[in-house]
């Protein structure tokens, strides 16, 4: 990239590139050089808006946590539509077939990023978090609307979805589990809950 000449949107092309590196490669691929040389940017770019790698790796997490916020709102918004097992097979589908696995992985290795987002998250592993609080709103949402019994306890529900979803899903090397193994999962946890 010559000098001097103005990037667009330089924060989300550094953060699909990371993406990118990150699906592609192992999470200790993923370095500031490998970062921009995927954007087709110069180091010094990255260092320009960013701290230091951290940050950036920081920022890029927050951002797709950020994105799971139209899932939520998708998942809550088919309550009491389709069946509860499906909705809930659609959503761990959605959440771990997007870059999650790969970032959790990310923050798992990274000590000092865990450390950084310890600052702007709750406890927990972020990602992972914030889809067990996706889980859990949308079963309190159908528990409302009696479409789950009125004593479920949709936190613990929701956390164990996501326990089960993250290790059917990382359980998988070549290829995401089959629908019906996801289904077969969700039923497991939910099915007793449901009217």
């Amino acid at each position: 990239m010559p000098t001097g000449v103005a990037i667009r949107d330089v924060r989300e092309q550094l953060f699909d590139a990371a993406e990118r590196v990150l699906l592609r490669d192992r999470p200790d691929a993923l370095t500031s050089r490998a970062v921009t040389a995927e954007a087709g940017v110069a180091k010094g770019v990255l260092h320009r808006h960013f701290a230091d790698f951290d940050a950036f790796l920081a920022e890029f997490v927050l951002d797709r946590v950020g994105r799971m916020d139209a899932q939520a709102a998708a998942l809550l918004g088919s309550a009491g539509t389709g069946t509860v097992v499906g909705n809930l097979s659609d959503a761990l589908t959605a959440v771990f077939g997007s870059i999650a696995l790969k970032v959790v992985a990310l923050i798992t290795f990274r000590f000092d990023l865990r450390a950084r987002l310890r600052r702007d998250l709750p406890a927990g592993v972020p990602v992972l978090t914030q889809a067990a609080e996706m889980m859990t709103a949308y079963l309190a949402a159908e528990r409302e609307l009696g479409r789950v019994a009125v004593d479920a306890d949709v936190d613990t529900l929701g956390l164990t979805l996501i326990g089960a979803g993250h290790l059917l899903f990382a359980g998988q090397v070549d290829a995401p589990p089959e629908p019906d193994a996801v289904r077969k999962t969700v039923e497991a946890v939910v099915g007793g809950v449901g009217r």
